[in-house]
């Protein structure tokens, strides 16, 4: 399943494939409360960041997709990751490509998911052959819900994430409807 993780760039920023060296910068990220909020209500420590990109860099190799480390353009600053990645979390939906993001505070609100996850889809489609693309949220994560409407995606199912677990909104983004909008503009 290897294929190549692509480096994209957008007019603000960098989507690139993590390395080992950006556990310093990412663990920072990491530990703002609000970064991972949903799903674990607090922040990340450096131990769970460090397994977090260990596994991520395997993915790359293992499941052929893994988000990528996103900075900002212009400074090269480490804002947060990005990309498309496969829901292991989420066995019940597998197989399945998932789009997600996830930004340091300072730069939510500025449209930067919606220019990251943009790009990750049309490198998706274009060129990785996805004929549908998931993107997962849960209900009260209300930005990112509004991010995925934005991106032309569409309610599929809720479901939980284990039993018992956090209920969640799964969208979906066909190739066709992503056509249909990429065609019109």
């Amino acid at each position: 399943m290897a294929r190549t993780i692509p480096t994209l760039t957008t007019e603000r920023l960098v989507l690139r494939p993590f390395v080992r060296e950006d556990l310093a910068d990412l663990a920072a990220v990491h530990a703002e409360p609000s970064f991972w909020w949903y799903p674990l209500r607090g922040p990340m420590s450096e131990t769970d960041t460090a397994e977090f990109l260990d596994r991520v860099i395997g993915r790359y190799e293992s499941d052929g997709f893994g988000v990528e480390a996103l900075t900002e353009r212009a400074s090269g600053t480490l804002i947060g990751w990005a990309g498309l990645a496969v829901p292991h979390f989420l066995p019940e939906i597998l197989p399945a490509v998932e789009v997600g993001w996830r930004l340091s505070g300072p730069y939510r609100g500025r449209g930067l998911a919606t220019e990251a996850g943009g790009a990750a889809i049309d490198w998706g489609f274009r060129e990785a052959g996805l004929d549908r693309i998931v993107s997962i949220y849960e209900p009260e994560n209300e930005p990112s819900g509004r991010v995925m409407e934005r991106l032309g995606f569409t309610y599929s199912r809720t479901a939980a994430t284990s039993p018992g677990g956090e209920t969640v909104v799964v969208t979906e983004l066909s190739r066709s409807r992503w056509v249909e909008r990429t065609a019109g503009g």
